[in-house]
């Protein structure tokens, strides 16, 4: 099965403006590293509806799972629900279930404004909430919860677990680093670079250099991520041939000695 690309998009002018600082981006790759998953692209953007409409449209047309964090609540800044169902061409209506939980979480407070956050896309499937039981809501592949980190980071972990646990790798990617030193620059090393990359075609390959200060020799840290037998052999090739360069090797996560044992 193809895992899809899981899309991050935070909205709330706060955000932007620097009057809250985002921890979602964080928290968001945690949550998927722990089911062997990744982040691919990462949205911020403000309380504008046409263009968080334009994003939820451009990620459902491409296939990608879009968890949103922000804007669903009932003041008049909150715009995504509203920018979803422009989205997909839908019209806004009352869901009655969400409606009831509002209702009997708040009793005669529910109304006339908490209701409001009942208000989805016609369709829409509901994101259980634990805290307050004011539901997010899902539309095909892209999910919607609240931006207070306490509700949002729960509900993403029911959606992981609930639409894509078959997605789960039991075995997640691993990746194995090291850092050279010596004589070896970047420019002196792309042949090197493209030759265990084109042998090791599946891997996420990173170089990382360092010019130097103080006390700090100037050195390149590289990475070598994905399956485990791959990472292990891309990363030994690769240092066997800084070796033969002259360079210096320094082991930061390396694959186990396969002599050993």
């Amino acid at each position: 099965m193809t895992t899809p690309h899981f899309h991050l998009l935070i909205t709330g002018n706060e955000q932007l403006s620097g009057k809250r600082q985002d921890k979602h981006f964080s928290k968001a790759i945690e949550l998927l590293r722990a089911r062997g998953l990744v982040l691919s692209q990462v949205t911020f953007l403000g309380d504008d509806e046409a263009r968080i409409a334009a994003v939820i449209a451009d990620a459902a047309a491409r296939g990608e799972v879009l968890l949103c964090c922000g804007g669903i609540g009932a003041t008049p800044d909150d715009r995504t629900r509203q920018a979803c169902a422009a989205a997909f061409g839908l019209p806004i209506e009352r869901h009655a279930e969400g409606e009831a939980l509002i209702v009997a979480q708040y009793g005669e407070r529910a109304r006339p404004n908490r209701v409001l956050m009942a208000d989805f896309p016609s369709g829409a499937k509901l994101i259980p909430n634990p805290v307050n039981r004011v539901s997010g809501f899902s539309m095909a592949d892209c999910h919607f919860v609240p931006g207070f980190p306490e509700m949002a980071w729960p509900m993403l972990e029911w959606v992981l677990d609930t639409h894509y646990r078959q997605l789960h790798d039991a075995k997640p990617a691993v990746e194995y680093r090291l850092r050279a030193k010596g004589s070896a620059a970047e420019g002196d090393l792309l042949d090197l670079m493209e030759a265990v990359i084109a042998a090791h075609p599946a891997l996420e390959f990173s170089s990382l250099p360092f010019r130097g200060h103080d006390d700090v020799e100037p050195h390149i840290e590289f990475g070598f991520k994905g399956a485990e037998k791959l990472a292990a052999s891309a990363c030994r090739q690769f240092a066997a041939g800084l070796q033969l360069r002259g360079a210096r090797v320094e082991p930061l996560a390396m694959p186990p000695d396969e002599s050993a044992g």
